[in-house]
């Protein structure tokens, strides 16, 4: 479906060229958790969820390590039945998006639902403005991964365990089944490096993202979402270093949770891990099922 252009998308997304997570890092932050055991963090969850759930408000999700568990091979991603029937009742009550760093033809054979919004290739597809430079990007990451395809040939000096993953817009090179990972990632940056133009690239777990470096970002495509919505308010739930571009909008109208804590993460809440992404979502569904009976 059309979407008008993305607007005000933030020119300091080019210098945010590579990030590191630190997954052994200690919270920095209070962790929102739904569990009896952590009923005092709750609580404090709790009194900000209560400024954020309004009617019409935008509940936005990321995909992998989110709604779906982290697998070693990315083809093997589904959403768990639980996600699935939960999302459904929750768009019945407010508007639905997830922004995915997948291709929108990938994520949509995952998908048992239709969300609202669907937002692939962080950002790059299901907004118009950032496809109206579709063209050159694909351009870009056809050569990048020719030049990828060709140095990862060289079995002497790469491990057989990394993969390239194309998404026209953007590739993913992925090294979980690398032998030695630290010393694959090294290479890897260091391939980067020589490659032109020289990508924007954004480590997660066990993978590297490369875009364009003027692209559009998880974060411009949330902010562009609400205006298209109309909502007052967003929650947005994460777990990798490509969510931070919305988790630094630091926006007084949006919630951002992260799933797993990180020293260095902006977000505002932390979920300790995936089970917890179901309590959450029925903490939404039950506040908003409250809200429209007070409102019919």
């Amino acid at each position: 479906m059309g979407r008008p252009d993305v607007a005000g998308r933030r020119p300091s997304a080019a210098a945010r060229t590579y990030y590191v997570e630190n997954p052994f890092a200690k919270p920095r932050m209070v962790a929102l958790r739904g569990s009896p055991m952590s009923l005092a963090l709750f609580e404090h969850g709790a009194q900000r969820l209560d400024e954020i759930v309004r009617p019409g408000m935008l509940c936005a999700f990321d995909f992998d390590g989110t709604l779906s568990p982290i697998v070693t091979q990315p083809e093997q991603a589904c959403l768990p039945p639980e996600v699935s029937q939960r999302l459904v009742e929750l768009s019945s009550h407010a508007p639905l998006a997830i922004i995915t760093g997948r291709s929108l033809i990938d994520i949509r054979t995952r998908l048992r639902f239709e969300p609202d919004f669907l937002v692939g290739n962080h950002g790059l597809e299901g907004l118009s403005s950032g496809e109206s430079d579709a063209m050159r990007y694909m351009e870009t990451c056809a050569s990048w991964k020719h030049a990828l395809s060709a140095a990862l040939s060289d079995a002497a000096h790469f491990d057989a365990g990394v993969q390239i993953e194309d998404k026209q817009f953007s590739l993913s090179v992925h090294f979980r089944a690398a032998q030695d990972r630290l010393h694959t990632e090294q290479q890897l940056l260091k391939l980067f490096a020589a490659m032109e133009p020289r990508p924007r690239v954004v480590a997660g777990k066990c993978v590297f993202n490369l875009l364009p470096q003027d692209a559009a970002d998880k974060g411009s495509a949330l902010e562009r979402l609400m205006q298209i919505s109309g909502a007052p308010s967003a929650i947005y739930l994460g777990d990798d270093v490509t969510d931070e571009d919305v988790f630094r909008l630091q926006r007084h109208d949006l919630l951002s949770v992260r799933i797993e804590p990180a020293a260095d993460s902006a977000a505002a809440f932390f979920l300790h891990d995936r089970i917890d992404v179901v309590r959450l979502l029925d903490e939404l569904i039950s506040r908003l099922r409250k809200l429209h009976s007070k409102n019919a």
